[in-house]
Order: structure tokens, then C-alpha cells, then sequence
């Protein structure tokens, strides 16, 4: 018995020693790889879906195609080289999905914002004013501000339903637009009004400078995937025939495809950056 209460009479005092010692909580990063992958499948329409499911796609349909190139021209060193264009190919969907929404959602924020506006203007509260435009805003997105308004109705909470409407919004305009409603919410003010109008100007005068870079720069874009796809169309052709592939079975050909392929990433990577606008990060998630 006098054992039994000194192990609990320990274990209170170690108890009590812990809790004065209370370790901070780790900070949330909503900045990595990870955070930047989730944005991209909400921006193109994926929300459901995780960063590890793309990745398990790729890696299945890389190893399928690996498999099938494999079986047609018996070279292992042609087959991974395939098999790791094919693995990129779920990446590279994303991507394309993402960047073609943002570029359609990107020209319908001023028309937001000119409803928010409108709303205020004609005295409607914020959390009133942002339900309106799921009724009469753009039709691409009504959904998350529908969302919002049911949100707010069945809970009444305006800040966690905000954090919702960005969530699924996941575009840096609607985190600024967000932020600023939820500032003149918070502390009041009557500059709203001016600010959404303002805001509306510089989202088209920036749409129309963009639309102008990128018309003039998209074909840096399409002429690196044709000097991407073009050695490896012929290297396929070639493989068909036997005594190509007999030299592509040697370590030396193995090595020439090894380089061939990381150049080709390299050159493709550096010519897609230097040819693309950069988008705006989210800084105010």
C-alpha cells in the first residue's frame, strides 16, 4: 500500500512539474509545398482531392507506361524514360486545370468587387452584401459565396465563416477582398465603399496589362514543349527498329538517354519560368 501511494503521489508531482513547463505551440505554415498543391486543386476544381492522390496517380500511370513501352521495344533505359514523362503527366494536368481557371475567374473579380460595392453602397451589411453576390454575381462563383451565406445563417459566427469562403476560394484577389471586409467589420469605418471601387479599377487595369504580356509571350510557352517533344517523338520512331534499340540497351546509350531526359526537364522548366507571368502568392491566408 505505502508503495502503491508513492508511485501516485510521484506521479501527481511530475503532473504538476509538466504543466509549468507548457511548450509553445508550433505555428501553422500555410506557405509550403504542400499549401501551394492544395490551392492548386481547389483552383482547378479538384478540392476533393489530395496532393498525395496526385502523386499516387503519376506514379501508377508512369509505372503503367513504363510496363507498356517496356513490352514493345524490350529497352529498360527507353521504357523509364517514358514512364517518368508519363508519371508528370497527372502534375502537368493540375497545373494546366488550375492556371486556365485562374485566368477565367481572374477577369470575373472586378464584377465582384463592383457588386460588393453596389451592396454597400446601398446599405446592405457585409455578411449580406457577400450572400448577394452568390445570388447575382458571376455564375463560375456563386457556389463558395452560397456556401458562405449558409454558413453564416447556420451559425452566426462572420470570421469562421470568411475563413470557410477563403478556404474555398483559394485566389490571393478574394483573400485581399476578404481581409478588407472582415478589417471594416471588425473596426467599422464608411472608406469601404471607396476602397472596393478602387480595388475594382487596379484588378482591370492589371487584368488588361497582364492580357497583353501574356498574349505576346505565349508562344515562348508552346515552342518549349514542341523542342521538348520533339527528340523524344523521334527517339521513339527509332526505337522501333532493332538495331536502334540495340544501341540504347549498352551503358553508353542508357547514359545518353539519362542526360537527354534531365536536360530536357531542365530546358523546359527554365523556358515555361521565363516565359509565364508569375502569379500573386497568397500572402494573407
Amino acid at each position: 500500500m505505502g508503495v502503491l501511494t508513492g508511485l501516485l503521489l510521484g506521479a501527481g508531482l511530475a503532473c504538476v512539474w509538466s504543466s509549468l513547463w507548457v511548450r509553445p505551440a508550433r505555428a501553422v505554415r500555410h506557405d509550403g509545398v504542400p499549401a501551394r498543391w492544395q490551392d492548386a486543386l481547389v483552383q482547378a476544381g479538384m478540392a476533393g482531392v489530395r496532393p498525395g492522390h496526385v502523386a499516387a496517380a503519376g506514379a501508377v500511370l508512369g509505372l503503367v507506361t513504363a510496363l507498356v513501352v517496356l513490352a514493345a521495344v524490350r529497352v529498360p533505359a527507353v521504357a523509364a524514360c517514358f514512364g517518368a514523362f508519363a508519371a508528370a503527366v497527372p502534375v502537368l494536368v493540375v497545373q494546366g486545370r488550375a492556371r486556365r481557371r485562374r485566368t477565367r475567374v481572374r477577369a470575373l473579380w472586378p464584377d465582384v468587387v463592383d457588386h460588393l460595392a453596389s451592396a454597400v453602397r446601398a446599405g446592405m451589411t457585409v455578411p449580406e452584401a457577400l450572400a448577394q453576390v452568390g445570388e447575382r454575381g458571376p455564375a463560375e462563383l456563386r457556389a463558395p459565396f452560397v456556401a458562405f451565406a449558409e454558413d453564416h445563417r447556420a451559425t452566426g459566427r462572420f470570421t469562421e465563416s470568411l475563413d470557410a469562403l477563403k478556404a474555398r476560394l483559394a485566389d490571393p484577389v478574394a483573400d485581399r477582398i476578404v481581409e478588407a471586409l472582415r478589417l471594416t467589420r471588425d473596426v467599422g469605418g464608411t472608406d469601404l465603399g471607396r476602397l472596393l471601387r478602387t480595388l475594382s479599377a487596379f484588378l482591370r487595369d492589371d487584368l488588361r496589362t497582364r492580357g497583353e504580356l501574356e498574349a505576346r509571350q505565349s508562344w515562348t510557352v508552346h515552342g518549349a514543349r514542341l523542342a521538348v517533344a520533339a527528340p523524344w517523338l523521334v527517339l521513339a520512331l527509332l526505337s522501333s527498329r532493332p538495331e536502334a534499340a540495340v544501341a540504347y540497351r549498352t551503358p553508353a546509350g542508357a547514359t545518353v538517354l539519362l542526360v537527354g531526359l534531365v536536360c530536357s526537364v531542365v530546358a523546359y522548366a527554365a523556358m515555361v519560368r521565363l516565359g509565364r507571368l508569375p502569379d500573386d502568392p497568397r500572402v494573407l491566408r
